[in-house]
């Protein structure tokens, strides 16, 4: 595959439901966390997480906002691993954000998350995670690069 474009990332990352989304600690050290981004993905400068105020997480992006998010998948789901090509890996570098704003919880809300959050968009201590990319670096196969934003 040519260089992939940011374009081609968010494609790939459709059809990507999970990611380990790591956080700076308190300590240093470095926390990682599986997070549902809903498979949203309007382009791939930026992904989106739903969250409890009341947590690590939270703690970590309001005293550090630097962190990684990182994916497998394939850019066509599961056509990597049946047709025995490497799946594609993503990394991705950013800048959390803390949204508590019910608008933003509506437009980006899907179904599935009242599983985590009963009470939906109004579930108390509910927090919006942003991430915006400043840095991706992908593996397709034998392919590899980067794209900065």
């Amino acid at each position: 595959m040519a260089d992939m474009t940011l374009e081609d990332v968010a494609e790939a990352m459709r059809n990507i439901d999970f990611g380990m989304l790591s956080t700076k600690t308190e300590g240093g050290g470095v926390a990682s966390r599986p997070m549902s981004n809903n498979r949203e993905v309007a382009y791939a400068g930026d992904s989106y997480f739903f969250s409890d105020e009341d947590t690590r997480t939270v703690d970590d992006i309001k005293r550090d906002p630097n962190v990684a998010v990182t994916y497998k998948g394939s850019p066509v789901a599961g056509v990597a691993e049946v047709m025995g090509k490497p799946p594609l890996f993503l990394a991705m570098e950013g800048k959390a954000e803390l949204i508590r704003d019910k608008a933003a919880f509506e437009r980006h809300w899907a179904p599935d998350m009242e599983r985590y959050f009963g009470q939906g968009i109004d579930t108390p201590g509910l927090v919006f995670i942003k991430v915006h990319a400043e840095r991706i670096h992908y593996w397709d196969g034998e392919d590899e690069g980067e794209i900065v934003l």
